[in-house]
């Protein structure tokens, strides 16, 4: 009979592993893979399988610990507003590092693998002979785009303190929070928006061909 519950409350353990391993949204994911470690721990200890009680004992602290955060953050990002700016509670997320003035951040056409926060210093959006100032973001265009290429090249213009985000980190706070995707879209449209409003220079005609006319002789 002990066998027997125990086949049965391992076999469920491992159907709640597998599933936590297909799905993408982080919440659900963690309370599987945390009813997996509860029943795969009463099965080491049904049959006396000391390295599976163990390994599975130690992970029920750690997915209790992340599924707290992450409930933490889903509440944190429900309690945004509206008008509250994305790298509000975007930045704990990010990671800082620092870069001196003339260094080229991307080009236009490069792949786009983060966006950046300014924390301090200036920026140039150089085709648009644009500087950027502290608290704003900028590179998000570049990680929704199809071809996931730089639109516009970006350049210190002082040493700059800034905070950058990976696509794969972007996307794994997506998963965790797809409310999310909704002020990351905000984000864009207000940027191409502002693009679109920008003045652009307007196409220089050719001048117009000279013809060369042979001189009129005059007959008398």
């Amino acid at each position: 009979m002990t066998l027997t519950l125990a086949y049965v409350v391992g076999f469920i353990g491992a159907g709640l592993m597998l599933a936590s391993y297909m799905m993408k949204a982080m919440l659900p994911l963690r309370l599987a893979a945390l009813a997996a470690c509860v029943c795969l721990v009463a099965y080491g200890a049904l049959t006396q399988a000391l390295p599976t009680l163990l390994l599975y004992a130690a992970l029920i602290p750690i997915n209790i610990k992340k599924t707290v955060q992450l409930k933490r953050l889903i509440a944190a990002i429900e309690q945004v507003k509206d008008n509250t700016p994305v790298s509000e509670w975007l930045l704990p997320h990010m990671s800082r590092r620092t870069v001196k003035a003339g260094e080229w951040l991307w080009h236009k056409g490069d792949a786009a693998h983060e966006m950046l926060y300014l924390h301090s210093g200036q920026l140039r959006l150089v085709e648009h002979d644009e500087l950027l100032n502290p608290g704003e973001l900028v590179g998000e265009i570049g990680l929704f785009a199809p071809d996931n290429r730089r639109t516009l090249s970006l350049r210190c213009e002082t040493d700059c303190v800034l905070f950058s985000l990976s696509a794969d980190a972007l996307q794994q706070l997506y998963f965790q929070s797809p409310k999310l995707g909704y002020h990351v879209m905000r984000l864009i449209v207000a940027r191409l928006l502002h693009d679109a409003d920008f003045p652009r220079p307007s196409p220089t005609e050719p001048p117009p061909p000279v013809v060369e006319c042979a001189p009129l002789s005059v007959g008398g």
